[in-house]
């Protein structure tokens, strides 16, 4: 078989009910021309099952029954990916029909572009919209506040396999904040872009306080420890101030009636159009479920 232009990277542990959906959208992608390697790490639920209940043979299984870690998973799958490009999916999220081929047709247009994000819309569990991510175009705006972070959504990545084997996924792992630190890391001898359409849909569970703070220290000593590197004394200042800022909004948020302090950066209004997608996407699914 001739190797496939696209390798999709799709880590997971425990899917649940969510992965079947995340699936669903990938394999319902108007570009084709892609391999699908299901990143298994550890699951004790069905995840497995579910993957191979589709019978497609554009799914590779990897992993095994041990935790290693996403960064480590993510590393294995770069490592065995047959793809000019590297998408990567997350098992709780959705991509809309036309991401792939809008992202391909970019970076085949645009030898410069490392590594494409797209627009996200956010929802919850039970479908409803809460807005849309943060959003920048160029690798300039995209890197405008590196003490802040990189808006540009993970699971929307598609870049060159060469990036990512350039750029893996640091070990020991940067504990829910591998994705920023990569992108921070890599920023100074790479290009970033994000399309202005909006073709994925990022699923936010409920606000976790001992989560939020465990991804606020990681990525925190990841940027201190860059910009001291880098002698870039202003950058390290600033982090430090926006993580104290940002704690302090997170503790505020556990009190009763402040939560939505946390999903306050998802604002904007989402067209018709794209709610009538997601609903068609969730719908679509639900349909096809014995």
């Amino acid at each position: 078989m001739n190797d496939p232009l696209l390798t999709v990277l799709l880590p997971c542990c425990n899917g649940g009910t969510t992965l079947g959906l995340a699936l669903h959208s990938i394999l319902s992608q108007t570009f084709v021309d892609f391999e699908l390697i299901f990143l298994n790490d550890g699951s004790t639920d069905d995840s497995v099952e579910t993957a191979l209940s589709f019978h497609d043979p554009r799914i590779r299984i990897m992993g095994g029954p041990e935790r290693c870690g996403l960064p480590k998973r993510l590393n294995q799958g770069i490592a065995n990916a047959r793809g000019q490009f590297i998408a990567r999916m997350d098992a709780d999220d959705i991509s809309f029909p036309q991401r792939f081929e809008k992202q391909v047709a970019y970076l085949q247009a645009h030898p410069e572009v490392d590594l494409l994000g797209c627009r996200a819309v956010v929802f919850r569990n039970s479908g409803e919209i809460i807005g849309v991510l943060p959003f920048a175009p160029t690798h300039e705006r995209l890197c405008a506040q590196l003490w802040r972070n990189i808006p540009l959504p993970h699971p929307s990545w598609m870049g060159r396999r060469s990036w990512f084997q350039r750029h893996q996924y640091r070990l020991p792992e940067v504990r829910r904040a591998e994705d920023q630190e990569l992108l921070l890391r890599s920023c100074k001898d790479s290009r970033y872009a994000c399309l202005d359409d909006v073709l994925l849909a990022y699923r936010q569970g409920q606000f976790q306080l001992p989560r939020t703070l465990v991804a606020r220290r990681a990525l925190l000593l990841a940027q201190l420890g860059l910009f001291f590197e880098w002698r870039e004394w202003r950058n390290a200042a600033l982090a430090l101030v926006s993580a104290v800022a940002k704690i302090s909004v997170d503790c505020l948020c556990t009190l009763p009636g402040l939560q939505n302090l946390f999903f306050a950066r998802m604002g904007g209004s989402v067209s018709e159009a794209i709610q009538q997608q997601l609903a068609h996407s969730l719908a679509e699914y639900s349909a096809r479920r014995p």
